[in-house]
């Protein structure tokens, strides 16, 4: 790869587009699901639904990792900064993610120290600069950051900082694939496999989805051209009669994974015998703790918390989104009561939500589409 431009060449796309209409049977219908939500804002940003066949549509996965944190668990992470002398730190897409009695920002305002970063070694260093209090890290993400956790509880462990914990809300998105799979709510043809998650787990975990359930699946780039080219192989697998990986991301993308970033996960965290998600409730072995050697630097073991579970409101269909069942738009509260200056539910909030993508790229166009649909009717 040598210039961005290059992935976005619209002639390249209208070719694409034009093999992957050929690749389609007559009267078939196609649904895909886009794992990552980081595919879910380049389709709607770059119009990619505008260059595909009426009948192929594309669904929206549980691969946005703040999307799925249950409301519980921000109430635990508030009851922690509200310990004395404690200072939380954040990416900044968790400080709007409501919990039951509000957001990061507003317990802000009822005294707690929750600050954003961008790093955890941002944490460390805020840790080292302040002794006198206790340092909390808010960890969260798949694969993809975890090994970042990782790598800054093995620098806090050398270099002997007592006064730093991480509240680790890591999850694994095999689990999450397969909850989707043993669903009967949702047909798929086929997967987008995410790109960022590949790059530490490597294509060989998503083998058991064409063995065992005989979908096929292409980890794809986030590009537009990349998520074309993944279309039209999964098209080809289709018509070929195959069920395969494979890896379109092979740029960036290692079929084995990162070896160094998997050893450092596996050296600090194990997996938990369950853990919640928001929409698809409890999954097992679908999130990381802190292994017991580093008991020391494990918010959940030196705070108390309520660990409550809290119920989604009523008006938010979240969970029917995360697992593809429902487009944002079909929720009764999107783009009213629910936007991304006054969120009802986690896909609002995060860049990788898909409510915030169809709000900020595709909420338009779906209106000129019932509006067209009505005209016809008429």
């Amino acid at each position: 790869m040598r210039f961005v431009d290059e992935f976005r060449d619209a002639e390249k796309a209208r070719g694409l587009a034009a093999k992957i209409a050929s690749l389609c049977e007559p009267g078939r219908h196609y649904k895909f699901m886009e794992v990552c939500g980081g595919h879910t804002h380049t389709i709607y940003k770059h119009g990619i639904e505008d260059y595909l066949p009426e009948n192929i549509q594309l669904v929206h996965g549980p691969g946005c990792p703040v999307c799925v944190i249950p409301m519980g668990r921000v109430d635990d992470a508030i009851h922690i900064a509200s310990q004395p002398e404690v200072l939380m730190t954040s990416f900044g897409d968790m400080m709007r993610v409501p919990g039951s009695g509000g957001n990061f920002f507003d317990s802000n305002a009822d005294g707690t120290n929750i600050r954003m970063v961008y790093s955890p070694l941002d944490s460390l260093k805020i840790a080292r600069q302040n002794p006198d209090q206790h340092v909390v890290f808010m960890a969260i993400g798949f694969e993809t950051t975890t090994p970042s956790t990782a790598m800054t509880l093995l620098r806090a462990r050398q270099e002997g900082i007592e006064n730093f914990s991480v509240f680790c809300n890591h999850v694994t998105i095999i689990p999450a694939i397969k909850a989707i799979l043993d669903s009967p709510d949702l047909r798929l043809d086929g997967f987008i496999g995410p790109g960022h998650v590949s790059t530490v787990i490597g294509c060989r975990p998503y083998e058991f989805i064409a063995g065992d359930y005989h979908k096929p699946v292409v980890v794809s780039g986030f590009e537009p051209l990349d998520i074309l080219q993944s279309i039209y192989q999964l098209l080809v697998q289709l018509r070929e009669g195959r069920c395969e990986v494979e890896n379109q991301y092979a740029r960036v993308v290692p079929w084995q994974g990162n070896t160094v970033a998997l050893k450092v996960i596996a050296q600090t965290m194990a997996l938990r015998p369950y853990f919640e998600w928001r929409g698809l409730g409890f999954i097992s072995h679908s999130a990381m703790r802190l292994r017991d050697e580093f008991a020391a630097y494990d918010a959940e073991r030196i705070f108390a918390m309520p660990g409550v579970r809290v119920a989604d409101p009523k008006a938010c269909q979240c969970g029917e989104v995360l697992k593809g069942v429902l487009k944002p738009w079909e929720c009764k509260v999107f783009g009213t009561a629910c936007t991304p200056e006054t969120p009802i539910g986690t896909c609002m909030v995060s860049p990788e939500g898909a409510c915030a993508a169809y709000y900020n790229y595709g909420r338009f166009t779906r209106t000129r589409i019932r509006e067209a649909s009505a005209h016809e009717r008429v």
